[in-house]
């Protein structure tokens, strides 16, 4: 252990090794994920646990999920699974948890969501995956059970009668038709949209030509895979997608997150991650075998049942050549466009940070001395430095499709193009990300879009560590302290961080947000020196990252 008590080396052991004992991955629960499984499978083990969990993630509001226009979807997931609740209580199912709370809940829900002007302003639709999917087929599902109101009424809930919710602005129905018209005719499903196969609700169940991967999933889904199981019997005790459900819903005893398994996803981004800063570690075998899916043709997806997207091939591949296992990361010429790399084929919009994670598996294999076509790597490694320094903002920031902080964004451009950027533009980029980073510390040395998280001030000091100068090292200094300060404020439990990530849901990565502020303190104890740690120590002595920090 360090004399400052932060032991990053024996914590990223402690991380290697979680890598190993939970192979699907470590993520936070979704209320929207958990609210499909609700109702596509009310049999399921936990049910009583994720009605709960609803219940109490509401907030003040009545909104669930994240802010502004991240708490659409799943607001409307957690009403619809409420509304469905109850009408099985009214059809004689088991009352687990009481009704007057699921109605309370569903009220304030409803309220919420009819009292806003989605679509406008800060309320605007994020760009996450499906979503123009899910809020229309979720809005279908709430308009349905409101409608029965005036048949089937709920008491405490007559105020909703002859009342609908509107689609956000800018929203329509036409995508949802195509996937029923799809699924309704029997054609084949494209496996980018198996993932929130829910949305065809009565139509997923049993859908001709869509069958689980050996394992249990579709999708990499639990509300995918509930709703094509259907909620009308709990299936076999030995159904494989049964046992998927069961074994992913005890991992966290009763909710699920919106993706899982995520193996090599994880495995890339918190090896990429800890290896990039130096971080000193043995990586077992079997961890570098899972990551060389990654040199398949058209490379590999974050995890069974997804699309292979450029993302995490890049990144695996990076983290392989940073381990010291390199391969020429060919499969990424799959995603080349005329301009830039795209997260896969078909993608609808594009990402900074798939493009910044190319570059970087591209300028690995060239600096390990990779053969194979050379000139063709270098004349892409050009073309991506342009088109990410093009889409950099006049203050420094950057934004992207995968991550709702612009520090993550700009984290991951800012080190691949102070790596392995061409030409002057590269260097004046990342000039102006550390001023921006520099410009926007908090007062208590943190670093957050909303609020300071850990994670957000992680990406911020990477950032900074590219440059040498001494207010870098004055903010390194004080996002050192707060990074300290939040892995012992809270002993023997994870660092409190929102969920940032995009997909269905917000989610928070444990392992991948874990390994980024690990490399964060390990860069930052290099560059500050051991007196400078040591003064700090003196300040706020208390239990460090053995232990306490393999739990943030």
């Amino acid at each position: 252990m360090t004399e400052d008590g932060v032991d990053v080396e024996a914590a990223a052991r402690e991380l290697v090794i979680d890598l190993m004992v939970e192979p699907r991955g470590q993520v936070s629960p979704s209320v929207y994920e958990t609210g499909r499984v609700v109702t596509h499978a009310p049999w399921l083990v936990g049910h009583a646990a994720r009605l709960r969990y609803l219940s109490t993630a509401q907030r003040p509001d009545g909104g669930w999920g994240g802010p502004d226009g991240y708490a659409l979807a799943p607001t409307l997931s957690a009403v619809e699974a409420l509304l469905a609740t109850l009408r099985r209580y009214d059809a004689g199912a088991e009352r687990v948890v009481p009704p007057d709370r699921l109605l309370k809940a569903a009220d304030r829900g409803l309220a919420m969501l009819a009292g806003r002007a989605w679509g406008q302003g800060a309320l605007s639709t994020p760009d996450m995956p499906a979503v123009d999917l899910i809020v229309p087929a979720l809005t279908v599902a709430v308009n349905r059970h409101l409608d029965r109101l005036a048949a089937e009424p709920l008491e405490g809930l007559d105020q909703w009668t002859g009342r609908r919710l509107a689609l956000p602005s800018g929203m329509d129905y036409r995508r949802l038709d195509a996937v029923r018209a799809l699924l309704r005719g029997g054609g084949q499903v494209p496996t980018k949209l198996l993932h929130a196969l829910e949305v065809a609700a009565d139509l997923a169940s049993g859908a001709p030509g869509i069958s689980p991967l050996p394992f249990g999933t579709i999708g990499a889904s639990p509300a995918a895979t509930a709703a094509w199981l259907g909620t009308a019997q709990p299936p076999d005790p030995y159904d494989p997608a049964r046992r998927y459900l069961e074994s992913v819903a005890r991992q966290q005893r009763g909710p699920v997150p919106c993706a899982a398994p995520i193996t090599v996803f994880e495995r890339a981004w918190a090896l990429g991650w800890l290896a990039q800063a130096g971080v000193p570690m043995t990586v077992p075998d079997a961890l570098l075998l899972s990551l060389r899916a990654a040199t398949r043709p058209g490379g590999t997806p974050a995890g069974p049942g997804l699309p292979s997207d450029a993302d995490t091939t890049s990144v695996a591949l990076y983290a392989l050549g940073l381990l010291g296992v390199p391969y020429e990361p060919r499969s990424l010429w799959a995603y080349e466009t005329d301009s830039h790399f795209c997260t896969w084929q078909g993608e609808d919009g594009e990402s900074v940070t798939v493009n910044a994670h190319v570059l970087e598996a591209f300028g690995q294999h060239l600096a390990t001395g990779g053969g194979g076509a050379g000139q063709r790597y270098v004349t892409a490694m050009s073309k991506v430095t342009l088109w990410l320094c093009e889409r950099q903002l006049p203050d420094g920031r950057w934004f992207d499709r995968w991550h709702a902080s612009p520090y993550y964004a700009t984290a991951c451009c800012t080190l691949a193009l102070d790596r392995f950027g061409a030409g002057h533009a590269a260097a004046g980029a990342v000039d102006r990300a550390v001023k921006w980073v520099l410009g926007t510390q908090r007062a208590d040395g943190s670093w957050g879009s909303r609020n300071g998280t850990a994670e957000e001030t992680a990406y911020a000091m990477r950032i900074l560590l590219t440059r040498f100068a001494a207010p870098v090292d004055h903010a390194v200094r004080r996002g050192y302290s707060y990074l300290r300060w939040s892995i012992r404020a809270h002993p023997g439990h994870r660092l409190t961080d929102p969920p940032q990530w995009h997909d269905k849901d917000l989610y928070l990565p444990i392992l991948i947000v874990r390994s980024a502020v690990l490399a964060a303190l390990y860069q930052a104890q290099r560059r500050l020196g051991g007196d400078a740690v040591r003064k700090m120590s003196d300040v706020d002595n208390g239990e460090g990252l053995r232990g306490a920090s393999a739990r943030c």
